[in-house]
Order: structure tokens, then sequence, then C-alpha cells
């Protein structure tokens, strides 16, 4: 029998020595959004109020416009930046980008579907067959057979979609694309799509995605698992690569982390969907602080002092702070991860001074 894999539910010496009051400003994913929140209440509280951080949740799109444009000190992402980007941001200012992992998370099938109480099992093929307006209502043969015993409606399926540039769509559509020879050649991957389904309504980030399926009967969405869980909305059993089976899986968290086994390169882009790790769940990803490495290259720090409060907070997030992770349902980062996001971090310079190096401590 087929398996499907579910994702569910220090004081750094900071305060007291000499850390600048700042604000800083960061915009973005909603995919982390959540724990983006966690983290700057507590870092308020380790820092004696001396480091606010104010973030817009306006979506990866948003995100990396207003870290290209400078206008913050800092973006997020879940997806890095391609090549071409980084290229052009090192040709524009002078300093390459970096692609921060802080997070793991995961992006599930969302559904509102009056009378049904279990939760649905899909593959990827079938829910590339849902996106692109093959299949049409909620008992057809293809979605019935993966629910045996399961009573579903002839309902018509409403297909609910990200409005804005997203990384949480550039995630669903990066899993799709893998796993549907038709959706790649019709849709592909991108932080923005055009979506075939006929019968299609926007929402504007995680939050407003979650708020059109919990009050469409019919519909069907994605969004990152905290944003179902806090919403109370059903969410789907994806099958992962692996047929699901071997290894009892499960689900939850360790099927996140096992997603996230793979070689990971210097600069940390990659993509964790379509996993071939037996336990791992198949639409998983990090998600990125986007930081110039020469601080100084990015107009919107004016001082050392920001600077250097910045760095710290960077290096709290992917040490003390990957405490916050679990009861919020993201992952914390690998031990391979975590070397790899102090690794650059430790590259930050501001006006030639190694502040990245002297703070992270390698």
């Amino acid at each position: 029998m087929k398996k499907f894999l579910i994702a569910t539910t220090a004081l750094l010496g900071l305060a007291g020595h000499g850390l600048a009051q700042v604000s800083l400003t960061g915009a973005g994913a909603t995919f982390p959004f959540p724990v983006l929140s966690k983290y700057f209440d507590e870092y308020l509280k380790v820092t004696n109020n001396q480091v606010r951080v104010n973030y817009q949740s306006i979506g990866s799109g948003g995100g990396q416009r207003q870290f290209i444009e400078q206008t913050v000190h800092f973006g997020a992402s879940d997806n890095p930046f391609n090549d071409q980007q980084m290229a052009e941001i090192r040709r524009n200012t002078g300093s390459p980008a970096l692609n921060i992992p802080f997070v793991l998370g995961a992006v599930v099938p969302t559904y509102n579907l009056p009378g049904v109480t279990q939760r649905l099992n899909f593959t990827g093929e079938v829910l590339a067959d849902i996106f692109l307006g093959n299949i049409k209502t909620w008992n057809d043969p293809a979605i019935a057979r993966l629910n045996e015993g399961v009573r579903l409606p002839p309902l018509p399926i409403t297909v609910v979609h990200r409005s804005d540039g997203s990384g949480t769509t550039y995630v669903w559509t990066d899993y799709l694309t893998k796993v549907s020879p038709e959706w790649a050649q019709k849709v592909g991957r991108g932080n923005s799509v055009n979506w075939l389904a006929p019968n299609k309504v926007g929402g504007r980030g995680n939050e407003g995605v979650a708020g059109v399926v919990r009050n469409t009967p019919g519909a069907i969405g994605y969004n990152e698992v905290t944003y179902a869980v806090q919403n109370r909305i059903l969410f789907g059993a994806v099958q992962n690569r692996a047929g699901g089976g071997g290894g009892g899986g499960g689900g939850g968290l360790p099927a996140i982390a096992a997603a996230a086994n793979v070689v990971l390169p210097g600069d940390a882009r990659v993509s964790l969907t379509n996993t071939q790790a037996p336990d791992g769940y198949p639409i998983a990803s990090f998600s990125y602080l986007l930081v110039y490495e020469q601080l100084d290259k990015n107009k919107a720090f004016k001082s050392e002092a920001e600077a250097r409060a910045f760095v710290q907070l960077l290096k709290w997030i992917v040490t003390e702070g990957q405490k916050y992770n679990e009861p919020l349902t993201y992952g914390r980062l690998t031990e391979t991860a975590q070397a790899r996001a102090l690794a650059l971090i430790s590259r930050i310079t501001y006006q030639g001074k190694p502040i990245g190096r002297e703070i992270v401590g390698r």
C-alpha cells in the first residue's frame, strides 16, 4: 500500500556590550513570516530593546525587488536568486548577493471540501492536473483512486493561487514542473506563472490564499504548512518520489528535515522539491535571507553600527533563534545548512572591515 507523507504540525553577549540602538527593515516572503515575527520579538528582548526589526510580509518577489532597489536592509525569499540575478546584482552594485538559509518549511495542498473530514491523499501528477484544469470536480476518478472509502462530492474544484510574486508559488511550481511534463511544457516554474485552470481565484500572500480556501467550498490552494495549521484548514498528504514507502517515514518535521538531507553547495542555493529521500516530504524548501556581501553597497545602511547590529542579528537567527522554528511547524537548519549559513555571514564586510568574520568568529 502506498504511503503518503504530510507536513504537520541565548543570549550571545549582545545586551550591555555596546550594541547600538538601531532599527532595521526587511521585506519579502510570507512563507516564513510567522517565525520571522517570533525571531524579531525575541531578539528585541535579547538586546534589551536595542535592535528593532520592521519586516514587511509582501511576498518573495516584492522582497527581491526591494532588496535590489536598496530600500531595505535585507530581503527574504523562498527561492534564492538565480544565476542571472546574481550576476546583475554584482554588476550593478559591485557587491555579490548572499542567499543565507535560515529555516525549513513545507508547502501543502490546502482544501475546503464540505462533508469530508479525512485527510486526502494526492500525487504530484494529480495536483498538476488539478491546477492545469484537467481535473475539474472532486469526485474525479483520479482523486477517488487515491482515496478509497472517502465519499467525494461532485463539487466543482476552485483553484486558489497567489496573486502576488511569491516564493511559495515558486516552490509549488518547481515541484509540479519536476513531476508533470505537461506542467513543465505549459506553465513551468516561477514566482508568478500563467495559471491555466478555468475556475481560479487569486489571493495575496499565504494569508490571502488561506482565507480564500477557508471561505470557498470546493477550493484547493497551496500554503506553507504553518498557515494551514493556524487557520485550521484541512491539508493533504502527498506521495513522494519514492512512493512514500520504506523507512517508516511518517510526516511532519522529520519528513521536512529529511528533504533537506542533500549535498548543499557552498552558496547554499538549492531546490529541495521532489526529494529522493524515502522519508522526505516532497514539497519542502529552505527560506533565505537576502544580504549584500559588502553592506556599504546597500544604500539602506547608514553606519557601521547598523551593519554590526545586523550581522549580530543574522548570527543569532541561524544559531540561538533556531529553537523557535519547530514550535511553529518549521524545521531547524541541518548542521550542514547552519555551517553554510555561518560561512556566508562571515563573508560580510562594511567599508572593507571584515565584520562578518569578527562576529561569527571564523
